[in-house]
């Protein structure tokens, strides 16, 4: 994936969150068939939540449809299993390998890509292990382990955390010792800890952002979006619970949820949201050469019709 700000789509006459308004009866008007005034239930990432973004998005949203947004905001894999759990209406996550297995079992319908940022190895400004001379994300974690300095890991099975098993895997290098610490907290707690402790610890963008002036850390090595490597990019996916699964979701107030985050106004927020005078996320749900393979798991494909 080309990590660059996709064209949106000019704003259409009918945006899919009015569309979606009107068919579910969402709106001033309420009649039958009216859901305004319930509660949608959201699993999402603490990195969602912890940056301000979801309070942008779901004070909208509520202002629009009269429909206020209750988000749990846990790391990746706990918001996927309040949802495996019947728990959740909808998922805003950022962990593709964990969003397929959700839809291979059957749990997740209708997922769309969202948004996306990058990820970036932050560490204290002396940088002991010389991170900063590396250009690789594997490079860098095997410079720290080389070098036995101090690394705390989110080890919350999040998005964050995945994507850091996945660099370890990559490499030549294997985490553990004094020097390797798992805290089992969100991204705001784990970079507050890395600051405290002068560790190195990998971080999403948006996050380590809006943090940044409270935080004695620094970007050692950029993910793609300034030209780093495209193992460090980080898109953001958001997808329904199955009702054919768990009878007690709100499929209807969970795809009007989807189709205003999608819309231009939804995307228009995202892509205008800053914090420290940063843009920390990228629209991407509309392009002018969209990607249907977002709709499924990675690599699948339907059964051929031939004998």
């Amino acid at each position: 994936m080309e990590y660059r700000r996709r064209e949106l789509l000019g704003a259409s006459a009918v945006g899919i969150a009015a569309a979606m308004g009107g068919c579910l009866g969402l709106g001033s008007d309420q009649g039958e068939g009216s859901i305004t005034g319930e509660e949608l239930a959201l699993a999402t990432t603490t990195s969602t939540y912890d940056t301000g973004l979801l309070d942008e998005i779901n004070t909208a949203f509520q202002e629009r449809f009269g429909t206020p947004v209750a988000a749990n905001a846990q790391g990746t894999g706990a918001a996927i299993e309040s949802a495996r759990n019947g728990n959740a209406d909808v998922i805003l996550v950022h962990a593709r390998s964990l969003e397929d297995e959700f839809m291979r079992d059957g749990h997740g319908v209708n997922r769309r890509s969202l948004m996306f940022n990058d990820f970036v190895i932050v560490g204290p400004s002396d940088d002991p292990a010389e991170v900063g001379d590396t250009e690789q994300a594997t490079a860098a974690f095997e410079a720290i382990a080389s070098a036995q300095a101090q690394f705390v890991s989110r080890g919350d099975d999040s998005g964050t955390h995945t994507k850091e098993v996945a660099i370890w895997d990559e490499s030549d290098a294997e985490p553990g010792g004094e020097w390797y610490q798992e805290l089992g907290s969100g991204m705001g707690e784990t970079l507050n800890n890395a600051s405290e402790s002068g560790s190195y610890t990998l971080a999403d963008r948006g996050t380590f952002l809006s943090m940044r002036d409270n935080v004695d850390l620094e970007i050692l090595l950029q993910g793609p979006i300034e030209g780093g490597p495209e193992l460090l990019a980080n898109p953001y996916g958001i997808m329904a619970a199955n009702p054919e699964i768990h009878s007690n979701v709100n499929y209807d107030l969970a795809m009007a949820y989807i189709g205003f985050f999608t819309s231009p106004e939804g995307q228009e927020l995202v892509g205008d949201y800053t914090a420290n005078g940063e843009q920390l996320f990228y629209p991407e749900a509309l392009s002018a050469d969209p990607n249907f393979q977002q709709y499924v798991p990675e690599g699948w494909q339907p059964a051929s019709s031939e004998e």
